[in-house]
């Protein structure tokens, strides 16, 4: 199976796109709490409020091409019928077979493409999608009497994939409100409307599947996910709750066919609100930002911080240097637990949760450091458009012999120009570079190489092989089972929890 990451909007294929016709306001909405016997009433009520978006795009047309040729079908992906058209069609294309070698450059066409969306506004702000609209040179709102309206764009996030448009009216136009998304839970009911494969406003009807999935579509994932069939040309319709609330926008399907097998994702409405008020304001989204590396809290991490509770939380790989972390007190190697009153579960809820934060807020921030909880206050700052953190290259340390840190199966040495040269490690890089790893070893299960740099052991900076060496030896005196390396390789900071074995004569690496 694979992700149709995004449901594109539909083709127009032959004939004109269906379209309900208005009906009169329905009585109150079901209680979300009661089975419904029908959906009809809420139905008749949320129809007229959901619309059609069509979009026109100017794209090069293919080499030997005529502007009216036809174009494929649209056909789910790796279907037999997919080929069977591309094939019919490019034997009996009225421009003929591919140009060859010399022939004119192709005549631009226009094509043609559908998606859904919502009005909010009775004055005509619509939501949708941004990759429904995205290059779009023209787009218009199709309402369910058919009414075609020219829209602009007001705005538009890539990174959530949400988009507003303005139409102009003659009169009000029926709207839908957001509702709260936290409060829904698996196992509610929703109803899902929109424009698939362009036969105009359809229902269909499921239950919440999962919530805060991660479909890899970006830093902020938190998808609804639903059973309700979402098909193409349903991307930026709503999800509503049985109260006939927004929850969700519909965005994206599991599927190996690009069609539903029930497994579609929705952005939760209280994500999309923030974003759709702040494109609607200004035009453009402004972020939180905190200003750190981080990466996830293994089990073996936890236990080598004494975290309580087991693995939970952000674990800090670097707090850079300028940002609003350090500024405010944040160290390498903190976990944080909450921000700004908010636990942090897991290391995906921190970028979210921070980037939904006002900027100027001055946040409260848990974090564990040095074997218990603290709080720490830090002012929100605007997430730049490119986040670059600048660094000078302090003074090199004196170079030290390789040294074998016995059962780590590692062999370590103090930085010098030849091994910057040798590991192209960056001048601003400082620490102990590893220089041969033992297959087998702990070390090597961990994946570290010979180039990278050990910054520091259980959140204390080591600048030579002595002083890490001594840092183990204490640890293993201790009687701990691991340590927390801070590691720095071509992929940036991470932190490392090695096992630590007794150093005896003839121990494996």
């Amino acid at each position: 199976m694979r992700l149709a990451a995004l449901l594109l909007s539909g083709a127009i294929v032959a004939g004109p796109a269906f379209a309900q016709t208005a009906a009169p306001a329905a009585p109150e909405a079901m209680s979300s709490q009661t089975a419904p016997t029908t959906f009809a009433p809420l139905a008749r009520r949320l129809l007229p409020a959901v619309v059609n978006i069509q979009t026109t795009q100017t794209v090069q047309a293919r080499p030997g091409a005529r502007p009216d040729a036809p174009e494929v079908p649209q056909a789910p992906p790796g279907s037999p019928f997919e080929e069977f058209f591309r094939d019919f069609l490019e034997r009996n294309r009225p421009g003929g077979p591919p140009a060859r070698p010399g022939q004119p450059a192709p005549t631009p066409r226009r094509a043609q493409s559908l998606g859904s969306g919502f009005i909010i506004d009775a004055s005509g702000i619509v939501i949708t999608n941004n990759h429904v609209i995205d290059g779009a040179d023209e787009i218009n709102v199709v309402l369910q009497d058919n009414t075609t309206l020219r829209a602009e764009l007001v705005g538009t996030d890539p990174r959530t994939d949400v988009a507003v448009l303005r139409v102009r009216p003659e009169r009000p136009l029926p709207a839908v409100s957001f509702g709260d998304s936290d409060t829904a839970q698996v196992g509610d009911w929703v109803v899902a409307i929109g424009n698939p494969f362009g036969l105009g406003g359809s229902v269909t009807a499921g239950i919440v599947s999962a919530r805060g999935r991660d479909i890899r579509q970006g830093l902020y994932d938190d998808f609804i996910q639903t059973d309700a069939a979402i098909n193409r040309g349903n991307s930026g319709g709503p999800l509503f709750n049985l109260a006939g609330e927004v929850i969700g926008i519909n965005t994206a399907i599991y599927s190996p066919s690009g069609g539903s097998i029930g497994i579609g994702f929705s952005i939760p409405s209280n994500l999309a609100r923030n974003i759709a008020a702040q494109l609607r304001d200004g035009g453009r989204v402004r972020r939180g930002w905190l200003g750190v590396n981080i990466q996830q809290v293994t089990d073996e991490i936890a236990e080598s911080l004494g975290l309580q509770g087991g693995a939970r939380g952000a674990l800090v790989a670097r707090a850079q240097e300028g940002g609003p972390a350090a500024a405010g007190g944040i160290q390498n190697g903190d976990v944080v637990l909450k921000f700004n009153n908010q636990d942090v579960r897991e290391m995906r809820n921190l970028p979210r949760i921070v980037a939904e934060t006002p900027v100027g807020t001055v946040a409260p921030v848990v974090v564990w450091r040095n074997g218990k909880e603290e709080t720490v206050n830090v002012t929100v700052a605007e997430l730049p458009a490119d986040v670059q953190a600048a660094a000078t290259a302090p003074a090199q340390p004196r170079p030290q012999a390789t040294v074998e840190l016995t059962g780590l199966g590692m062999k370590v040495s103090g930085m010098t120009p030849e091994l910057r040269e040798r590991f192209s490690i960056r001048p601003e890089r400082n620490g102990v570079v590893i220089t041969e790893v033992t297959p087998g070893s702990p070390a090597a299960e961990r994946e570290l190489r010979p180039g990278d740099v050990i910054v520091e052991v259980q959140q204390e900076r080591v600048t030579t092989p002595q002083e890490l060496s001594e840092r183990v030896e204490r640890l293993r005196r201790q009687n701990r089972a691991s340590a927390l390396f801070l590691i720095e390789g071509a992929q940036g900071q991470r932190w490392v929890p090695l096992r630590l074995r007794a150093a005896t004569p003839g121990s494996p690496g």
